[in-house]
């Protein structure tokens, strides 16, 4: 039988999207099944995206540029100086979702057995795109008693080695919903300079921030325009998730050259819908503003319901749209998996994702989970409920297991 590689076994499962079959057979039984473990908005995309592809008049549908189309990229770099970005349409490549962006990324820059540092918990996917790249992660650990802050640039300088290559940061963060502070990159900036590194910032989550503070780029960095690799997407920002048109952003000319590479062997990222999102950077001020409103109300209903629950430990997140929540069980992905196949309150279950799939270091994030608010308020609060009433069963039925293998 023909072997596969072990790059492919070595592949982590998503654990945002592992319990799906689970969930799918709770719904065939008749269950509602709230959704937090992915962050699928429920926001409208704005009408003028939606427009756009309704009113599209090709009588082709071409290849685009396999940067994408100039048109899109040019907007696209006056909407990023409108932030206070300054790049050019030429230091951009539109890539299929942010996901190929962190993959043209780390292909890039990454030889087999190179390592790449990461704070944890971190999106599970950085540490699949490491491993389709040939290299590693090594995890720099953040924690629930500290909010999740920017650990130590001591923690981080002792991790360096002749093999790392660059420090990756999701900022705002996922699964945490950490912001990091303009002086916490100005050290990671200061860090990268000196060791000659890259200083990768998947920033998909930069219009998501709740309490008056602000979001500062790494592109913003003056003196570290060589180092820096940004991420973006439009997924979150316009509620395009289905889309799958993201970027990749760069100063440094030799990282574009190769990205390109990648992206001219794959021909070009989906036509359609760079016309959509084209349109979709005219979306007015009013919408980011009633969406922001609207998930800062979730924020609040989400971590105010969660510390109803008695042993639940739950940091208040800055920005996007998760938090990790502690919880007093012994096993998140033995819990989760329980709720979907074996628990119901009134014919309802929740799906979280299992924060251990969020960490790289053995034994890390085991009784924790990520959870998206991305629902409306009364099914948090809905949801937040199943999972009070869950807790102490779960609890219980665990016991009893361990008395009778005894």
């Amino acid at each position: 039988m023909p072997k596969i590689s072990n790059k492919g076994k070595n592949m982590p499962e998503s654990p945002i999207r592992k319990l799906a079959p689970f969930a799918e057979i709770a719904k065939k039984k008749g269950h509602k099944v709230y959704h937090l473990n992915i962050g699928q908005p429920d926001i409208k995309t704005p009408e003028i995206a939606i427009n756009a592809i309704k009113n599209i008049d090709l009588t082709i549908l071409e290849y685009s540029h396999s940067a994408g189309n100039e048109s899109y990229r040019r907007k696209l770099s006056q909407f990023y100086k409108q932030q206070n970005v300054a790049v050019e349409f030429e230091d951009i490549i539109i890539t299929t979702g942010g996901s190929e962006a962190l993959l043209f990324a780390l292909g890039t820059i990454m030889d087999q057995g190179d390592e790449i540092i990461i704070p944890e918990p971190f999106y599970a996917n950085y540490s699949a795109f490491s491993t389709a790249s040939g290299g590693s992660v090594v995890p720099v650990i953040s924690t629930i008693d500290t909010g999740f802050a920017l650990p130590s640039i001591a923690e981080f300088e002792k991790l360096i080695t002749t093999k790392t290559k660059a420090i990756l940061i999701c900022n705002p963060g996922n699964p945490t919903g950490y912001l990091y502070s303009k002086d916490e990159i100005t050290q990671l900036a200061a860090l990268v300079k000196k060791y000659d590194i890259f200083l990768i910032a998947d920033e998909v989550y930069r219009e998501f921030i709740y309490d008056g503070d602000t979001h500062y780029s790494v592109m913003n960095i003056p003196g570290l325009e060589e180092h820096v690799i940004m991420v973006d997407s439009v997924s979150k920002r316009y509620s395009m998730c289905g889309a799958r048109i993201g970027c990749l952003v760069s100063k440094n000319k030799e990282v574009m050259a190769t990205a390109m590479k990648f992206a001219q062997a794959r021909l070009s990222p989906p036509t359609v819908e760079q016309i959509a999102c084209e349109a979709a950077i005219d979306t007015p001020q009013s919408y980011f503003d009633e969406v922001i409103s609207e998930y800062r109300e979730r924020r609040d209903t989400l971590i105010s319901e969660l510390n109803k629950i008695e042993g639940v430990i739950v940091t208040k997140p800055k920005a996007a749209f998760y938090c990790i929540a502690q919880l007093p069980v012994d096993n998140a992905d033995i819990f989760a998996q329980w709720l979907l196949e074996s628990y119901d309150l009134n014919g309802e279950t929740v799906m979280v994702a299992p924060a251990a799939g969020f960490y790289s270091t053995p034994g890390m994030g085991l009784n924790q989970v990520r959870i998206a608010y991305v629902l409306k308020k009364e099914d948090l609060i809905s949801a937040v409920r199943v999972l009070k009433e869950a807790i102490p069963v779960y609890n219980a039925t665990r016991l009893k297991k361990l008395i009778a293998a005894q």
